[in-house]
C-alpha cells in the first residue's frame, strides 16, 4: 500500500504541477509508474501465498509472471540509464539541453526502455521455460525469479548458465556501464565550476538518481550476475525482498526528501485532496 501510495504520489505530483513539465521529472513519474506495476505484479501473490497453507502456482502463471517482472525490472535499469544520460546532458550541454531533450524524444525514451526489456523478457522467459524440470518442482522462493526457477532444471548446463548471464548483462551491466560514464563526464563538468554553489546545486540534481542507482543494481548484479552454484535461497529470498519491496518503497522518499521542488509539489497534492474532502 505504501509503495502504491508513494510512488502515486510522485506521479500525480508531476503531471499536475506545470513546474515539474521538464524532462527530469517526466522521466522520474514514468520511474514510479514502472515501479507501480512492478510491485503489483509481485506483492499480491506473495500476500496470497502469506494467507494461503498451500502456495502453489500454475507453470503458466509462473511463467506470465516472470516475464512481467523480468519486463520491468529491465525497464526500470533501461531508463535509470536514460536519467543518467539526462543529466549528462542538463550538466554538460546546458545550452542545448532544451533543444536535445524535447518532449517527443523523452516519451519515445521511456517507450523504448519499456519495449526494450518487454523483448529481453520475452526472449529469456521463453529460454528458461523450453528447459527440462526435475520431478519435484518446489520453487524456493516468494515469486518466480530467474535463480530459483534455473535451479529446478536438470539438465544444467555452462550454456544454460552463459544464455541467463548474457541476458543479465544486457539488462544490467550495459545500462550500468552507461551510468557510470555519463557521471564520469558529469564530475569532470562539475570541478571545471568555479563556485561552491554551483558545484552542490549540479551534484544535488544528481545525488537522489545515484542512491538509487546504487540500491537497484547492487541488488540486481548480486541475484542475476553470478553463478547458479552460488546459489542460496534464504539469502536470495531477502534480496529479493530489498529490490521487490525496498526499492520502490524507498525511491519516492528519496526523490521526495532530496528535492525541494518535489516536496512543495507532493505537498500541494495532498493539501488539495484534503480540501477536497473537506468540502
Amino acid at each position: 500500500g505504501l509503495i502504491i501510495t508513494g510512488n502515486t504520489l510522485v506521479v500525480a505530483s508531476i503531471h499536475t504541477d506545470a513546474r515539474l513539465c521538464t524532462p527530469m521529472y517526466y522521466f522520474l513519474g514514468s520511474l514510479s509508474g514502472i515501479e507501480v506495476c512492478y510491485t503489483a505484479v509481485v506483492v499480491p501473490h506473495i500476500l496470497t501465498n502469506t494467507l494461503q497453507s498451500e502456495k502453489t502456482i500454475t507453470l503458466l502463471g509462473c511463467a506470465t509472471q516472470m516475464t512481467f517482472f523480468i519486463a520491468l525490472g529491465s525497464a526500470d535499469c533501461f531508463l535509470l540509464a536514460v536519467m543518467a544520460c539526462d543529466r549528462y546532458v542538463a550538466i554538460c550541454h546546458p545550452l542545448q539541453y532544451p533543444l536535445l531533450m524535447t518532449l517527443p524524444l523523452c516519451v519515445h525514451l521511456v517507450v523504448a526502455s519499456v519495449v526494450s526489456g518487454l523483448f529481453l523478457s520475452l526472449q529469456l522467459v521463453a529460454f528458461v521455460f523450453s528447459l527440462p524440470f526435475c520431478q519435484t518442482q518446489d520453487i524456493e522462493h516468494f515469486f518466480c525469479d530467474v535463480p530459483p526457477v534455473m535451479h529446478l532444471v536438470c539438465a544444467q548446463s555452462h550454456i544454460h548458465e552463459q544464455s541467463v548471464l548474457v541476458a543479465a548483462i544486457l539488462a544490467i551491466a550495459v545500462p550500468f556501464f552507461l551510468i557510470t560514464t555519463s557521471y564520469t563526464f558529469i564530475v569532470a563538468a562539475v570541478l571545471k565550476i568555479r563556485s561552491a554553489a554551483g558545484r552542490h546545486r549540479a551534484f544535488s540534481t544528481c545525488s537522489s538518481h545515484l542512491t538509487v542507482v546504487l540500491l537497484q543494481y547492487g541488488c540486481c548484479a548480486f541475484m542475476y550476475l553470478r553463478p547458479s552454484s552460488s546459489y542460496h535461497p534464504k539469502q536470495d529470498q531477502f534480496v529479493s525482498l530489498v529490490y521487490t519491496l525496498g526499492t520502490p518503497l524507498l525511491n519516492p522518499l528519496i526523490y521526495a526528501l532530496r528535492n525541494s521542488e518535489m516536496k512543495e509539489a507532493i505537498g500541494r497534492v495532498l493539501t488539495r485532496n484534503c480540501l477536497s474532502q473537506n468540502s
